[in-house]
């Protein structure tokens, strides 16, 4: 999806032509384009903006158990958005207004403040869900699965300079502490080792050793040494191996009292797992639920449901092929008669003058 939304390769330009024809070809995903769309796609600031961890990820225990999770962050600010004049405005007047927003907020004090929610589920009710709860295109929803707040996250510290602190940081969801593992989310599992290859390109192989991006807590990893612009002690002389008698490791496991029971994972539940995701779907009716139910919201905020349909038509009118348009329409439709309808009318009315 990431790549349909980059500059086309030739022209260098925003194409909607790939753009709508990649979203035709994998309509499980127009439930993001109801989001993209919609006034959450312009949010006012980024201190009035949710966040969502988007994967599903496991919360785990020293006694081998976890539960499933889905992480959202929501401001204490409250969420404001723009229109598209209102955005369009203001990218033209001041394109960095997100940052300098964002970086006077916090100068004067005002840090930004998000609550921390998670919505749970057991591996028995995963395996009995409704949705495949490995499909980032599928939410859970709150009434099967209500919010439960773990913690807060405050901004109050702007960076000391702009290049070491940002520029040069290299996030990813493989950096994680003990207590939280990844799920068998296939993309999930891409990027764990996408986003650190990533990082390896941009920053060096030894990017980890950065202020920005070095760990807190004591790290001892003597298989991972040298390389290009290592300014660390590179372990000394121990040995660039494990468990040497020459220099004992200690293991987490063992200082935690993890038996080897709690750390086999062929168990039914990962049976299943591997199952689930080795099944290619193919799209059913079922992928527009969800899209549908988020369609009644947005249509229960005044003039909402028209500053969606002139969102979509300013973009899908530049599309040349009627076909795709007409596909694009289809799908819409699927969601609910009345978005396809409204959308088509507005695109096409566009598109004739």
């Amino acid at each position: 999806m990431n790549r349909s939304h980059k500059r086309h390769p030739q022209t260098h330009l925003p194409d909607p032509n790939m753009f709508w024809d990649f979203h035709v070809g994998n309509p499980e995903g127009f439930h993001e384009l109801l989001h993209l769309f919609s006034d959450r796609g312009t949010p006012a600031t980024l201190r009035h903006i949710n966040a969502y961890s988007g994967h599903t990820y496991k919360f785990t225990t020293t006694d081998g158990c976890f539960k499933y999770v889905k992480i959202h962050i929501k401001p204490t600010q409250g969420v404001q958005n723009l229109t598209k004049e209102e955005s369009v405005r203001i990218a033209g007047e001041n394109p960095d207004f997100l940052i300098q927003d964002m970086f006077e907020a916090i100068e004067r004090g005002d840090y930004p403040t998000w609550k921390v929610y998670v919505q749970v589920m057991g591996p028995e009710q995963a395996e009995n869900y409704r949705w495949n709860i490995f499909d980032m295109t599928k939410v859970w929803p709150h009434q099967d699965f209500p919010l439960r707040q773990i913690g807060k996250l405050t901004l109050n510290r702007n960076p000391n300079n702009y290049f070491t602190d940002i520029e040069q940081a290299a996030f990813s969801p493989s950096n994680m502490v003990p207590g939280v593992a990844p799920s068998a989310d296939p993309m999930l599992q891409a990027r764990l080792f996408a986003y650190p290859d990533a990082a390896r390109y941009r920053l060096g192989t030894n990017y980890q050793q950065l202020p920005t991006n070095a760990a807190k807590a004591p790290v001892y990893c003597p298989f991972q040494r040298d390389g290009s612009m290592n300014f660390s002690g590179n372990y000394g002389a121990d040995p660039n191996y494990v468990c040497s008698s020459l220099k004992p490791a200690k293991f987490y496991q063992d200082i935690k009292g993890v038996g080897p029971k709690t750390l086999n994972v062929m168990t039914e539940h990962e049976r299943w797992v591997g199952e689930v995701i080795n099944f290619t779907t193919h799209v059913t009716d079922e992928d527009f639920v969800q899209p549908a139910a988020l369609w009644e919201v947005i249509k229960k905020e005044p003039g909402h449901e028209e500053r969606f349909f002139g969102n979509v038509a300013v973009h899908l009118s530049k599309v040349k092929s009627d076909r795709l348009r007409h596909e694009v329409y289809a799908y819409f439709s699927r969601i609910s008669p009345d978005l396809g309808e409204g959308v088509k009318e507005a695109t096409e009315g566009l598109v004739v003058s």
